[in-house]
């Protein structure tokens, strides 16, 4: 591959493979930067955009919103950013700055918001074109595989731990998490760090998931069908399965909260109103903001989470995908551009 080419992995219509494409480098406009990609996660909304569940947009995508890189070019107006500095790029990658989500602080429910790997290219490709404002610093205690994951599964999950312990009135002492993949497996550290109890729910008989989840502190660790051995606070759902709304609600105590964390979910079964009765939340996470983002990088700074990666080569982006779908890793995969040159 020639220094002035751009290479990356094209979805041009969903239910599709991932196609190889080689285009001339782009050039940074007013207020962007160009990325060398180094490292760039796969995450579960990837599969939604590939699979059909998320709208495609009317031109070939190119997904992925957990980048990590170094600034490589810079267009005009984008502040202290500067060539060779290393960042990151998330799910949120432009909103409009003047409506009333976005002046209110909530730009994570901007109207007419583009997404990083959806609307926007994204990180499976050799570079990638970013806004500067949605361009973040990241801890230097983490290698470039190891910050890949936090820029989604860390961001989102952080965002819906936070609104758990607010919706759970603060006191949040008996976690459970829905899912233990590479969000959860971030988030059940720093609930850990901060003297929660974390019960971890998994697919029945998901051994190897079970036993990480103990590994990093769980106390309990079992099928979703199963009652935690001390009711929650709250729960947080990673898996994207409505039948677990249900579920959760029927081991929350009165007055604590399920969080959907999810873009996208199958149906929520009808459930009687005894589950959401005594003052029992039900809420969703949308998005990110730079806010967000910035909270949670400096507790990945303070707190060492250990992340489980999994190395692809760019190339292998469906074969990423494919071990996602059918649950063949723990942790987080990150597909890695240089392994494909």
């Amino acid at each position: 591959m020639g220094s002035a080419d751009w290479f990356g992995m094209v979805l041009t219509a969903p239910g599709r493979r991932l196609t190889e494409s080689r285009r001339p480098l782009p050039t940074p406009g007013p207020g962007q930067v160009r990325i060398a990609v180094t490292a760039c996660g796969v995450c579960r909304t990837d599969l939604h955009l590939v699979d059909g569940d998320l709208a495609f947009p009317d031109h070939p995508v190119v997904p992925g919103h957990e980048i990590v890189g170094r600034i490589d070019a810079v267009g005009d107006g984008v502040g202290d950013l500067a060539p060779n500095q290393r960042v990151g790029v998330p799910w949120l990658g432009w909103t409009c700055g003047r409506c009333e989500a976005c002046r209110r602080g909530r730009e994570n429910l901007c109207r007419i918001a583009r997404f990083t790997g959806w609307q926007l290219d994204g990180g499976y490709a050799s570079h990638v074109v970013a806004d500067a404002r949605y361009v973040l610093p990241l801890p230097a205690n983490y290698t470039d595989e190891q910050a890949a994951p936090l820029l989604c599964a860390g961001l989102i999950g952080h965002r819906a731990y936070t609104m758990a312990r607010d919706l759970a009135g603060g006191d949040l002492q008996q976690l459970g998490l829905y899912g233990f993949g590479a969000a959860a497996h971030l988030i059940a550290q720093v609930a850990v760090h901060a003297g929660c109890a974390v019960h971890a729910f998994t697919r029945a008989g998901d051994a190897a998931a079970q036993a990480h989840a103990r590994q990093l502190g769980a106390v309990w660790a079992g099928a979703s069908d199963v009652a935690p051995p001390a009711p929650l606070d709250a729960a947080i759902l990673f898996a994207p399965v409505g039948e677990l709304v249900p579920a959760a609600l029927r081991v929350v105590r009165p007055g604590g909260a399920v969080v959907c964390a999810g873009i996208h979910m199958s149906d929520v079964p009808s459930f009687p109103y005894a589950l959401l009765w005594g003052e029992r939340r039900l809420a969703s996470v949308a998005n990110l903001t730079r806010a967000d983002g910035l909270a949670f990088l400096r507790t990945a700074a303070a707190v060492p989470l250990s992340v489980a990666c999994h190395r692809y080569p760019l190339a292998a982006a469906d074969r990423a995908l494919d071990d996602l779908r059918a649950g063949r890793f723990t942790g987080a995969a990150v597909l890695l551009p240089a392994d494909s040159q």
